[in-house]
């Protein structure tokens, strides 16, 4: 039985700048072979004003359009769901795109559905469609179109069948942590630089020493981080612990006045109470920064994100999520996998524990089956079960990246 194409799905104000992409040489023919197919959607067409607007004035004042919600949210209920989809939202403030994530989405999804931002940006409220958000770079575009363009590129040479032999892709650069080595074909001289000898030899063994002192070279040269993160990971540990493992707890008051924020989800509480804290008292993300400092002995939140600083005050503790891991990649470890559990009376949970699973799993850079997320009441007993306040207990497994 033949497999179902990869389904890829384009939400995009210029639909036309995909139209090269059937005829991109081995992208095209993976289009043709059917093992990928692209759809492309237009908000326009999902407008119910006569003018077909897409865009309005920005709330507050300042320059240029805005993309209105209507539309875009329109145009991604119409899709089709595979049952592992996954919906991504081009942003320059979306996380670095990575080979590891076009590995993740070409193994792990079935569908992608790209969302392509416009004019000076969107209405905030199109983030909620997203599971995650991806940057091309550290800079600014006219649209999302091109980094979209560059996605499906990288996801679509990656199903398999589209390009003609795998060990090409796992040789090459960024698939390990090393840059590629050079590559030479015919003739053996040009304009009087020639091939190396070595390459001429025959001696396979000399040709692999020989390519392997190239990459460690040109990665030293062009990309020193990433050669100090690969020297890192050739010194022997012979004593250190090839795993850690982190507690966190955090509790916090239910008050009245205060949004209910929990694993970056906005709650309704049957009492119209939040909870009370100097950034948006997320128990549950917070649970899970302290697992993480934990499992290397850093400390907790409060050292970092001090509730006496005012610049933490309101801060979206998913943004702080993101710092804690940075710090942890940089200490030279990588998050296997965290587990929390939410202690609330009310509200129900369950409904939301996906959503949680996936904006913590999104900032963590991890598949949401590396996050789990459960939610149980304390039978009315302690602060929990009297609604006094809202608890999360955290672990978090880190390895030697």
């Amino acid at each position: 039985m033949a497999m179902a194409p990869y389904r890829l799905d384009v939400v995009s104000l210029a639909p036309q700048a995909f139209a090269p992409l059937p005829e991109l040489g081995v992208i095209g023919r993976a289009f043709g072979n059917q093992i990928a197919e692209l759809h492309l959607h237009n908000p326009r067409d999902f407008t119910t004003d006569r003018h077909r607007k897409v865009d309005d004035v920005p709330y507050g004042g300042g320059a240029g359009m805005v993309l209105k919600p209507e539309p875009v949210f329109a145009a991604v209920e119409a899709i089709p769901r595979c049952e592992r989809c996954r919906v991504l939202l081009m942003s320059p403030q979306g996380q670095p795109l990575q080979q590891a994530d076009l590995q993740r989405w070409a193994t792990e999804h079935d569908q992608l559905v790209l969302l392509c931002g416009h004019y000076e940006g969107f209405d905030e409220r199109i983030r909620s469609l997203a599971d995650e958000e991806i940057s091309i770079g550290d800079f600014v575009l006219t649209g999302g179109e091109l980094p979209a363009m560059t996605l499906i590129n990288g996801v679509v040479r990656l199903l398999p069948g589209t390009v003609g032999t795998a060990e090409s892709l796992v040789e090459e650069s960024h698939s390990a942590v090393l840059l590629e080595h050079p590559h030479y074909t015919r003739p053996a001289e040009h304009r009087g630089s020639a091939v190396p000898d070595v390459l001429r030899s025959g001696n396979h063994a000399a040709i692999e020493d020989w390519r392997q002192q190239q990459r460690e070279q040109r990665t030293r040269e062009r990309r020193p981080d990433l050669y100090a993160r690969w020297t890192m990971a050739q010194e022997p540990h012979p004593s250190a612990m090839q795993i850690r493992i982190g507690n966190g707890y955090d509790i916090h008051r239910l008050v009245a006045g205060r949004p209910l924020i929990l694993g970056g989800v906005t709650l309704e509480h049957p009492d119209g109470l939040g909870l009370d804290g100097h950034s948006d008292a997320d128990v549950l993300v917070h649970a899970v920064m302290d697992a993480l400092l934990g499992a290397l002995s850093l400390g907790d939140i409060g050292k970092y994100f001090p509730p006496t600083d005012p610049k933490w005050k309101g801060a979206d503790s998913l943004l702080l999520l993101e710092q804690v891991v940075e710090l942890v990649k940089q200490r030279g470890w990588a998050v296997v996998n965290v587990d929390a559990v939410v202690i609330a009376e009310r509200p129900k949970l369950k409904p939301h524990i996906e959503a949680m699973r996936s904006n913590i799993a999104a900032r963590i850079r991890l598949a949401p089956e590396a996050v789990g997320v459960k939610a149980t009441t304390n039978e009315t007993l302690g602060p929990e079960g009297r609604e006094e306040g809202i608890s999360c207990q955290a672990v978090a497994l880190l390895g030697q990246a």
